[in-house]
């Protein structure tokens, strides 16, 4: 059996590279190929719908071939359909046949989502699993980075050598010879536990089961209105705000350049995530749990909002206070989201919680696609300073929200020994 310390970073680190491009690198490459805001906007947001229904086929995974199949499959389709990216963008047509293979890209990444958690559970002990957990956590950061941050910038590099619909080709291409080189490792890396084989069957009675007992929790209209509108704020801004630094100062934006967004917000900006996240499950786990530090919570993924109607107002020049007024905004973030995945552990609590929390991130991921649809069109009619104002003032829907969960009052706190 091959040690997980070779397998477990690089294949939570391809789960997390496609998932980036299609949420927030397409959003900077259609920004500098010209598209309006309100058509990144609509079009980046329908991108999340795999994501939404991934638990409807999860069964799939299930009644054929193994979890370490369907990841190997999904890892050449993936390099293939990255590929595809890069030979449409130059075509006429390159925003219709670049959006069809991102629906193959999103479909793909949340097969193999699906697949990586299952493989994970099936070729480790619960020891290791618990172990591994925060180095499956890391891996998905440095995916971040290597998205957001890496291959934003080398985008950046290369448009200021060819014109930018060239450029985001050359680097399609050396994200899809990533991912073929993922592919070729993992061949060789997954191990095959005697564990992972294909059910003979799925009980659809079991199924709908499942689903009943989801909607007969208690709280369940307080848990769907928390699990959407907890993070309304950052679902608009994270279709905006990138756009918002790569548009130019009579536009309202600061006109960086694809390196400076990739460095700002895909680089120091995720290490802000980062470290609010680490902080966030340090305090929840040894400082009292979710209930003492919900609204702490609450205040950091919403208060920090206020700098980007700072930065609409005065639009500062370089990167030094932009990059701080970023890192605090993603760090306040990165803290604040930790109560919002805590609480829907919390809530998928019972004897069906691994089906249960894959609704809730089924619901997650809408709460992020159907404001992100109408993010374009309402900054666009309203203005970048007053879009910030009016998702600051959303951040109440926030407070509401949080005022209504009932939680135990050790619920994420380690017991003591």
């Amino acid at each position: 059996m091959k040690s997980p310390w070779f397998w477990i970073p690089t294949i939570y680190t391809a789960e997390g590279i496609p998932y980036v491009i299609v949420m927030a690198v397409v959003t900077v490459m259609y920004g500098r190929l010209g598209l309006s805001n309100a058509e990144i906007a609509l079009y980046t947001s329908w991108l999340y719908l795999p994501w939404v229904i991934k638990p409807f086929w999860s069964p799939l995974v299930d009644l054929f071939r193994t979890k370490r199949w369907w990841i190997l499959t999904m890892q050449w389709l993936l390099a293939v359909s990255l590929a595809g990216i890069a030979f449409t963008l130059q075509t006429s047509n390159y925003v219709q046949w670049s959006l069809a293979i991102l629906w193959l890209v999103a479909f793909s990444s949340a097969t193999h989502d699906i697949a990586a958690d299952g493989f994970y559970m099936l070729a480790l002990d619960a020891k290791e699993q618990a172990f591994f957990v925060g180095i499956r956590s890391t891996a998905y950061r440095i995916a971040s980075i290597v998205g957001q941050g890496l291959l934003v910038m080398v985008a950046g590099f290369l448009e200021s050598r060819y014109i930018p619909v060239r450029a985001w080709s050359y680097t399609f291409l050396l994200a899809a010879a990533v991912f073929a080189l993922l592919f070729l490792l993992h061949c060789w890396l997954l191990p095959k536990p005697a564990s992972d084989h294909a059910r003979q069957q799925v009980s659809l009675a079991d199924t709908l089961q499942t689903f009943k007992q989801f909607f007969e929790k208690p709280q369940i209209v307080v848990a769907l209105l928390f699990i959407l509108l907890y993070r309304l704020p950052e679902a608009l801004l994270v279709k905006i705000c990138p756009l918002f630094l790569l548009d130019s100062p009579a536009h309202g934006g600061l006109g960086l350049s694809t390196g400076d967004v990739g460095l700002v917000q895909g680089t120091i900006g995720v290490i802000g995530l980062t470290l609010g996240g680490i902080l966030g499950g340090v305090l929840a786990a040894d400082c009292g749990g979710l209930k003492r530090w919900l609204w702490p919570m609450v205040l950091s993924i919403t208060l920090p909002d206020t700098v980007y109607i700072a930065l609409a107002y005065f639009q500062p020049e370089g990167l030094t206070l932009l990059s701080v007024a970023v890192f605090i905004e993603q760090f306040g973030y990165g803290l604040g989201f930790t109560a919002y995945m805590l609480y829907l552990m919390y809530f998928a609590r019972g004897p069906l919680s691994t089906a249960h929390y894959a609704f809730c991130t089924g619901f997650m991921a809408l709460g992020m696609m159907l404001p992100g649809m109408v993010a374009g069109y309402l900054q666009e009619a309203v203005g970048y300073l007053n879009f910030f104002i009016i998702a600051t003032l959303l951040c109440i829907l926030t407070f509401w929200v949080a005022s209504l969960v009932k939680i135990e009052d050790d619920f994420g706190e380690e017991p003591r020994r």
